[in-house]
């Protein structure tokens, strides 16, 4: 998990993001270190960020700015969608009132759990 300040572009954050994603488990062989492809919206239409992806070996799916509707990423962004939803829930990650990255990473590490707890407890109890 990555953390920036909300007047930096997201664009800035996709190489750090990307190169902070952990290995892949795999059933066979050694485990993957990057995802085969990365979806997103037109936010990250550049050249800068189409060239850290392929340098990384990742096929970019990104929508073009003027020219595709962002509506054909629908199938893949209802994941992110509602699982920002899911930390929406907690007020205090809604928004940031915390100064210390530690402790705002920390609260989201708590989130993280109790939505897999609660996962849990309605589906295997």
């Amino acid at each position: 998990m990555r953390i920036s300040p909300a007047n930096r572009h997201d664009s800035k954050m996709l190489e750090e993001v990307v190169d902070a994603v952990p290995a892949i488990r795999q059933c066979a062989g050694r485990p993957r270190r990057r995802p085969t492809k990365l979806h997103a919206d037109k936010g990250y239409d550049f050249a800068f960020c189409q060239r850290a992806l392929r340098q990384r070996a990742i096929i970019p799916r990104i929508a073009r700015r003027g020219i595709e509707s962002s509506e054909r990423l629908g199938r893949h962004r209802w994941v992110v969608e509602r699982t920002l939803a899911w930390f929406a829930r907690f007020r205090r990650l809604a928004v940031r009132y915390e100064r210390r990255a530690d402790i705002f990473t920390a609260f989201h590490h708590i989130a993280a759990s109790l939505i897999c707890w609660r996962f849990v407890q309605k589906w295997f109890c």
